[in-house]
């Protein structure tokens, strides 16, 4: 379930802190830190699929709720149910596998019971959700199509839900958008014929569970060889002037393309310049692609690059 390009993200966070911070302790602590970031963006996961099934309680309840007025009218007596009786929604209430994982882990929104409502609004006054509840079509691919759009458009960007995050964990601040494309594609692979939905791991395979130590630990132990090469190719810059964050971000792919033979440069290339896009200066993506560049022209030929396959540049 976890990307690589969270992988990546994660690892950069955790960089920044260990050589900004008391790194007195190693680096076994900081691998377990990277661990628990990881299985955080985990529960979020889980946590994106209960917030679904509270807001879905929530719409039970108010229409339960109009049907028992002592003066109900046509409407609260016969209201329109398209949205409680969503067949995708019932496949992931019968997903024991999700209430195992957040029963265990104590994972819950009941804390915050205004968020709940409060998408629940966000939805109702939605454009999407009119249509939907007024559409003839009453397919199962349609009930699929509205549950994938409460992940997309309920809950991106949504202030609450951010605000109540980051009060929560310090792990989620950057999650939310990778985590939500999660629940998306969950739901995206479901049938009609499914009767649960079926999770996702925690990571995709073993090599993914290394990527995750192995990137943080060879940039640790690269630091001073990449800084070295960093420092003789950009000559007419003064090294501790330059963003960090992209320093960090060209070491981590310098140990990315060298120690790593089955990932393609193109493909790192292209990861870590997004990287800078987001987490440095406005100018960030052309410094490192530009660095990164002459970085990698020089390496391939030194012999440094070995890659299993297609990979090298061009």
């Amino acid at each position: 379930m976890i990307s690589r390009r969270l992988i990546r993200v994660k690892v950069l966070q955790l960089l920044y802190a260990y050589f900004n911070g008391n790194n007195s302790d190693g680096l076994p602590k900081y691998e377990k830190d990277l661990q628990k970031s990881l299985e955080k963006s985990y529960d979020l996961y889980h946590l994106f699929f209960i917030l679904l099934l509270d807001v879905h309680r929530y719409a039970l309840d108010k229409i339960e709720l109009r049907k028992s007025k002592f003066i109900a009218s046509d409407e609260d007596r016969n209201p329109n149910e398209r949205f409680v009786n969503n067949a995708v929604i019932k496949q992931i209430e019968n997903t024991e596998g999700l209430f195992v994982y957040t029963d265990s882990n104590a994972l819950n929104w009941s804390a915050t019971p205004e968020l709940i409502k409060h998408i629940y609004t966000v939805m109702v006054e939605s454009e999407s959700y009119k249509a939907y509840m007024a559409s003839p079509d009453s397919s199962y691919e349609a009930d699929q199509k509205f549950v994938m759009n409460f992940f997309s458009e309920y809950m991106v960007d949504d202030d609450m839900l951010y605000q109540v995050l980051e009060e929560n964990s310090i792990y989620w601040n950057d999650d939310i958008e990778f985590v939500l494309s999660m629940n998306i594609k969950t739901v995206e692979k479901l049938k009609e014929t499914s009767e649960r939905m079926a999770l996702m791991k925690l990571y995709k395979n073993d090599d993914d569970r290394r990527f995750a130590t192995d990137l943080f630990c060879k940039t640790v132990l690269n630091h001073d060889a990449n800084n070295t090469i960093i420092r003789s190719t950009i000559k007419n810059w003064d090294l501790e002037r330059l963003a960090q964050m992209d320093l960090l971000i060209i070491e981590m792919a310098m140990s990315e393309i060298t120690s790593f033979e089955s990932i393609p440069v193109k493909v790192s290339l292209n990861e870590y310049i997004d990287l800078a896009k987001f987490y440095s200066t406005d100018r960030s993506n052309a410094f490192v692609n530009g660095i990164l560049d002459k970085i990698v022209n020089q390496m391939k030929a030194e012999g440094k690059i070995k890659k299993t396959g297609r990979g090298l540049i061009e």
